[in-house]
């Protein structure tokens, strides 16, 4: 999971290998202004690139984690339990699974090797409302990785909902051993288990 977390976090960061055009797709343009401005704030400030993690964390929590969908996200990872839920289990499945993926994410952050990456073309039609925006990342002596951003048209605009490395599930590589935390300890199990690992991360920081 940290290797794929890795690759999140490159495709993120790296996918700046080509401007945005006036014409470019909305959700394509989306993912390379963020990135653009993200890239220019690390290559700026000496204290994030030495890794510490408070700049890191509001770094990602201001200027990243606005464009996900953190409730899709969940949904998709929790399954077909995800109706059992309460209104109240609901909302704290997203804050531990939220915190979880940007814990995750940030320690991962240094991982970064400026990689290059090429954005394929977008073509999408006026009134969709669901795309994927498709990158190639190229790292410097190995195979090239394949990473999708899944994303659809919200009412606060476009949000990446899921990604795909090398065709796997990020949110639903999770969906397995959540479903089988849920069947051994029920929902409130799960939650106890993502709020005690999130709380040892914190722990050892």
């Amino acid at each position: 999971m940290k290797k794929i977390i890795a690759f999140w976090m490159g495709a993120l960061l790296a996918c700046v290998s080509l401007g945005v055009q006036a014409n470019t797709p909305e959700p394509e343009a989306l993912i390379r202004n963020t990135v653009e401005e993200v890239l220019s704030i690390v290559r700026q400030d000496k204290d994030i690139q030495a890794g510490n993690k408070e700049k890191v964390t509001e770094l990602v929590d201001t200027k990243v984690l606005p464009h996900f969908n953190f409730t899709h996200m969940t949904r998709l990872a929790i399954g077909r339990n995800w109706r059992k839920a309460s209104p109240e289990q609901r909302e704290v499945l997203e804050i531990e699974f939220r915190n979880l993926l940007v814990r995750t994410y940030t320690n991962a952050f240094t991982t970064y090797q400026d990689q290059e990456v090429k954005v394929l073309p977008l073509k999408m039609a006026n009134d969709a409302t669901e795309v994927t925006v498709k990158t190639l990342i190229k790292n410097k002596g190995k195979p090239p990785t394949y990473v999708n951003y899944d994303m659809e048209k919200t009412a606060r605009g476009w949000k990446v909902y899921d990604l795909l490395i090398e065709g796997v599930s990020l949110v639903t590589n999770y969906r397995g051993t959540f479903n089988d935390q849920i069947k051994q300890n029920g929902i409130d199990g799960l939650i106890k288990t993502l709020m005690e690992k999130n709380q040892s991360q914190v722990a050892t920081e």
